[in-house]
């Protein structure tokens, strides 16, 4: 089996968002990109990904220059092509323009030495939505450390 290598997570993301499906895509980077993410010297917060021309590409994703690179380095926030499939592709362009669902890139690895990333189908959640997933993880919390007490 593939071993995988986090590099990053977006937990931002599911503060914000309802994630309702998740997939796989591989990611075109350019020559010291790869070095400055393989060092963790990447930010997923508040990137976003987008159907254009039947192409996805993500955008807000920071990526430090690397510190050897000299003039070989890159622009740290270039939108970044994503490779899915023609089908992947259509399907997500149809779920983002008519239900009201945004692309959100959840994490970025490393499986068998190609950088990827797992983009997931979010839908946004209000204010209240946030407010009632936080009651619901502090009643948790309590009744765990109540819980504890007992034993």
């Amino acid at each position: 089996m593939s071993e995988i290598k986090v590099v990053s997570e977006n937990r931002k993301a599911r503060h914000d968002y309802f994630l309702e499906e998740t997939m796989e895509a591989g990611i075109v980077l350019q020559g010291t990109e790869v070095k400055s993410i393989r060092l963790g010297k990447v930010n997923l917060k508040d990137s976003y990904a987008r159907v254009e021309n039947g192409e996805v590409f993500l955008y807000g994703m920071h990526i430090s220059p690397y510190e050897q690179g000299n003039r070989f380095n890159h622009d740290p926030l270039r939108p970044r092509k994503l490779l899915l499939h023609k089908r992947e592709i259509r399907r997500l362009l149809g779920k983002t323009r008519e239900e009201g669902y945004t692309l959100v890139p959840t994490r970025l690895y490393f499986t068998r030495g190609k950088c990827k990333v797992e983009l997931a189908l979010a839908k946004g959640k209000r204010k209240y939505d946030k407010r009632e997933a936080y009651a619901k993880r502090d009643a948790e919390r309590r009744a765990r450390q109540a819980l504890r007490r007992e034993v």
